[in-house]
């Protein structure tokens, strides 16, 4: 018989908008463990799972603060109300949570107003589909209509409820995969799965259950704190979204989304949980991406199951055609889906698609071993080289025309890479002779063409810090004394620190 063994969540606290899809462990008749979804169109030994969602409502009206989503509010913001910004933004758990978020709180209030006064619609501006709360909320799904999809599947009507004390339990959802509402804000959720017999369709044995806590609105992002570039020519005007309008240019972005492997309690200790959930940056990437326009989006870190199953299809329908280059696996551990890469995204009406390469950078350590170095050298300086780094490089058609009149008719090509090049401080070496391998071989690219490079990435430096930012920024080629040293270094296996 089919028995349910473990049931978790990723984050215990659900946000509106994001999707929360529970852990479940199951035992097979066999003993065999499996985290399948067996429904009932796919039973297991004669079984399926059937789930519910139920969101809790007390018959105690309970604020919940917005900075601190975990407490109750104790104080309301008069001037959010005034400036008719979602209700639950307004709350607040204490005087010093007011005062200490009063900075960040009252950049709320002032693009409220001037979002008012420009468009006159500011909650949709502002916040986004996801955000609305409160007396001034658009209507949720299921408001709206009972019957809209909720986790793929239909929600029930929300008059399918259960009295307990003084608590009323509302049927929200009954598939494994729920997306909490504007009307979850605030009350707690409770998710239950139960083995059900395929063919009398009779649960078997209890429900496993599992209490989230209260439900927050999506916080509102901070606003970027943009770097200008001085000396930066940018020819054309920019329209009210930031694209530059005039002919002939186009727009770029370059993103490091930090992949759900590495965004963890130990390394990001200042961050709540919910905050580095992957349900919860999903929505936050895409909306920014998404809002950016840009002709060419290059993004670092992209877990090769997030590139097929999120990005591509989402960012196909905002017009953009991917494509992406996973990192090799000879230093990764873990499984094969985790794997991040570069995923470099083009729009299919500004550009086209003419030739892809890939660049490993293991092979070409491998190449440069084998010329440069007796055998008996070779693995240690391959310990040192292969870092499973990347690089993707994509020739790319403009369908679009800044062209003279001599030369009408021309092909307008650019070729496009996007790499992640090692992130080891002291491997500073290697950094300096993976940049100078992509752009060696972005020159036969161009030679043979005589196309114009981009160059995008995250080269894990700081600019004006770094010899690999002054080669970038300064040298069409590498020093001839750069290659000698780096040959030399590996000759004699000196594994201190390579001074660049």
């Amino acid at each position: 018989m089919l028995s349910v063994l473990r049931v978790h969540l990723p984050s215990d606290i659900p946000i509106v908008g994001c999707d929360l899809t529970p852990y479940v462990l199951l035992k097979r008749l066999d003993k065999t463990l499996i985290s399948d979804d067996v429904t009932e169109l796919n039973p297991i030994d004669g079984h399926f799972l059937r789930y519910k969602w139920y969101r809790i409502e007390s018959d105690k009206n309970v604020a919940i603060c917005s900075i601190h989503p975990t407490e109750q509010a104790t104080l309301q913001c008069l001037g959010c109300l005034k400036a008719k910004l979602p209700v639950a933004k307004s709350y607040h758990c204490s005087t010093k949570c007011f005062s200490d978020a009063w900075q960040h709180h009252r950049v709320l209030h002032e693009r409220a107003a001037s979002s008012v006064n420009e468009n006159g619609n500011e909650e949709e501006e502002l916040f986004g589909r996801f955000n609305s709360t409160g007396s001034n909320a658009s209507l949720s799904t299921s408001q709206s209509n009972p019957n809209l999809a909720n986790g793929n599947t239909l929600v029930y009507p929300a008059a399918v409820t259960h009295r307990s004390g003084g608590e009323t339990w509302v049927e929200v959802g009954y598939s494994k995969l729920y997306t909490p509402t504007a009307d979850d804000v605030g009350h707690l959720l409770k998710f239950e799965c139960v083995v059900v017999d395929a063919e009398t369709k009779l649960a078997v044995g209890p429900p496993s259950t599992i209490l989230t806590s209260r439900v927050i609105p999506a916080p509102s992002p901070s606003p970027r704190r943009m770097i200008l570039v001085n000396g930066m020519d940018v020819p054309g005007n920019l329209d009210l979204d930031g694209r530059i309008l005039s002919a002939g240019t186009f727009t770029v972005l370059s993103y490091n989304i930090l992949s759900d492997a590495y965004a963890t309690n130990e390394l990001y200790s200042y961050c709540p949980t919910w905050a580095l959930s992957w349900p919860y940056r999903r929505q936050n990437l895409l909306r920014e991406i998404a809002a950016y326009r840009a002709d060419i989006v290059c993004l670092q870190e992209v877990q090769s199951d997030h590139f097929e199953e999120f990005f591509a299809p989402e960012l196909d329908k905002h017009g953009y055609q991917a494509m992406f280059k996973r990192k090799t696996a000879e230093v990764f551990v873990g499984s094969i889906n985790n794997i991040d890469g570069c995923a470099t995204f083009f729009r299919r009406d500004r550009f086209s698609h003419v030739k892809k390469y890939e660049v490993e950078f293991n092979k070409a350590a491998q190449s440069l071993t084998d010329a440069l170095l007796p055998s008996a050298q070779k693995k240690n300086a391959l310990n040192r080289l292969v870092k499973d780094n990347v690089a993707l490089i994509l020739v790319l058609e403009a369908k679009f025309s800044n062209q003279s009149i001599e030369n009408l008719g021309k092909r307008q090509l650019i070729c496009v890479a996007n790499t992640h090049i090692n992130v080891h401080q002291e491997l500073k070496d290697v950094k300096l002779w993976q940049v100078h391998t992509l752009l060696k071989g972005l020159e036969k690219i161009a030679a043979s063409a005589d196309i114009p490079m981009l160059v995008c990435g995250d080269f894990n430096s700081v600019p004006g810090r770094c010899r690999i930012c002054s080669f970038l920024l300064n040298d069409i080629f590498i020093p001839r004394k750069l290659v000698a040293s780096i040959i030399v270094h590996l000759k004699k296996l000196r594994f201190t620190l390579f001074c660049l």
